[in-house]
């Protein structure tokens, strides 16, 4: 079950509470050799394995935010071919959402070293995304026909505390990136961040100052 608890305001409406991007440190690890760069055939190649070995492939992301000039950002992940990426990825078989998006977490943000890892409060799914191919775009909903979905994103709320480290590897770069700019601008980000502003209108964003 989602760990995080959220107060609702005289409408009814869910607060998200979200602190200035200045609380936090960021700093950088070794790269990661789980990124692996493969052109748009190869990775076909790779899921459709993958499918034949274990089905259906399931991904969780985080949606995490900050303030910055008094607007919600979302931190986005960047490789270096300008590639943006939610934190999070795939699913081992048999895990669950929340503990595997907290596996993904740790791993992509957090320092390699134990005793400065802390843990992540994961809230409620806020959306759900198909592929009915291992080409195709994704839709936010599941396509029809007899095809057997191929891929699953789920996106989840991740609520901050008011500080914390953030430590990425070094391919890539941890961007806080503001709402506005991510609205329907599936060209640069793709069509699951570009839909995150939409997911998002139901909660009441309380800026919390410093």
């Amino acid at each position: 079950m989602p760990e995080m608890m959220m107060m609702m305001n005289n409408s009814g409406e869910q607060i998200v509470d979200i602190y200035p991007l200045s609380n936090y440190f960021f700093g950088s690890k070794p790269a990661s050799d789980a990124f692996k760069d493969e052109t748009l055939a190869d990775r076909a190649l790779r899921l459709k394995s993958k499918f034949d070995a274990h089905g259906m492939r399931t991904c969780v992301e985080a949606v995490i935010l900050v303030e910055l000039f008094k607007h919600p950002h979302v931190l986005l992940l960047q490789s270096k071919n300008c590639i943006y990426k939610l934190p999070g990825g795939r699913l081992r078989p048999g895990e669950s959402d929340i503990d595997g998006l907290k596996r993904k977490l740790l791993s992509k943000l957090c320092a390699d070293d134990d005793n400065y890892r802390t843990d992540w409060e994961v809230s409620e799914c806020i959306g759900t995304w198909w592929k009915s191919d291992f080409e195709t775009l994704p839709y936010p909903y599941l396509p029809s026909g007899d095809k057997i979905p191929k891929e699953c994103t789920k996106l989840y709320l991740v609520k901050l505390p008011s500080n914390r480290d953030f430590i990425v590897p070094k391919n890539f770069k941890l961007l806080a990136v503001p709402m506005c700019q991510l609205h329907e601008n599936h060209k640069t980000y793709g069509s699951i961040i570009a839909g995150i502003p939409q997911l998002l209108s139901r909660f009441s964003i309380n800026m919390v100052p410093s």
